[in-house]
């Protein structure tokens, strides 16, 4: 049974991706609601490129204009560009320069602008750091750690958030 909303898409991922469950979700339900979705489609553009295969192929179709009858919407166009990027239901674009994350030097991480549109725009619910401790402070040490130490790069913000939550060792 496929997702019926990115909220719950994002709990099944979850759930299938960490040992025993996730939310009260068996990691079984999670995986299979993740093959579902999968399983589904792949949108607008995927349906074109379907569909661009066939005519290759000979199938004899013909791709509609935009706006003609039968014919994907401007509007389709600009929700389904949303997903191109390959983030989660589009990712959220933050930038340093509008004040919603700091810059490298300055910690890495997101302000509070930049947490308000995040979570507005997605429907999640991030919490400013807690670099004076608690069981935030060390999932946050552990998940970042092993970005740095698997990252093929030199991961400078990663590094920086680190360094600003107070982890042991940075």
């Amino acid at each position: 049974m496929p997702s019926k909303s990115p909220a719950q898409h994002r709990l099944m991922e979850a759930a299938a991706h960490t040992k025993g469950g996730f939310g009260g979700v068996p990691q079984s339900v999670g995986k299979e609601f993740v093959k579902a979705d999968k399983m589904k489609g792949g949108g607008l553009y995927a349906n074109i490129h379907a569909k661009q295969q066939r005519i290759a192929h000979g199938s004899g179709e013909k791709m509609r204009k935009v706006g003609s009858k039968g014919a994907p919407t401007a509007d389709a166009f600009r929700q389904s560009a949303k997903t191109v990027t390959g983030k989660a239901e589009g990712g959220v674009s933050l930038a340093v320069g509008r004040g919603e994350k700091l810059s490298t030097k300055a910690g890495a991480g997101l302000t509070a602008k930049g947490r308000a549109k995040y979570n507005r725009e997605t429907g999640s619910h991030l919490k400013a750091p807690q670099p004076q401790g608690g069981a935030r402070k060390d999932s946050f040490c552990a998940r970042m750690s092993g970005v740095v130490e698997h990252s093929k790069g030199d991961a400078p913000r990663a590094k920086a958030s680190l360094k600003r939550w107070d982890c042991p060792g940075w």
